[in-house]
């Protein structure tokens, strides 16, 4: 499905870019980890379907790996810092400290 700024296109320094989202392909991961060597930072997705606690061994069933430049890797984070704290300001502080992960936002964030 095409956003609307997929639609209208953004312009960098010039060029123009058109998003073609015919082949994407939309996946869900609760689980995260990231490795990396000089030449690329590996991200791994998955997903946990272990929910009860004290588990002593829990098996994640990776689903993706996305692969990418560090520059890549660098504007990914800025991009992500962005849209946590654009996420935050609008619904209260994500404390990923609690029980549970943290799944909703911290007691007195805006609804």
């Amino acid at each position: 499905m095409a956003t609307k700024d997929a639609d209208t296109g953004a312009t960098i320094e010039g060029t123009k870019i058109k998003w073609d989202d015919s082949n994407m392909k939309s996946a869900y991961a609760n689980v995260c980890n990231v490795s990396s060597t000089r030449e690329e930072v590996v991200l791994l997705f998955g997903v946990n379907q272990a929910w009860n606690r004290g588990q002593k061994e829990v098996t994640i069933q990776l689903t993706d790996r996305i692969i990418v430049s560090p520059f890549a890797a660098k504007r990914l984070s800025m991009l992500l810092g962005a849209v946590v704290k654009e996420y935050e300001n609008r619904f209260g502080a994500l404390n990923i400290d609690m029980p549970g992960g943290g799944g909703a936002p911290a007691a007195g964030g805006k609804k």
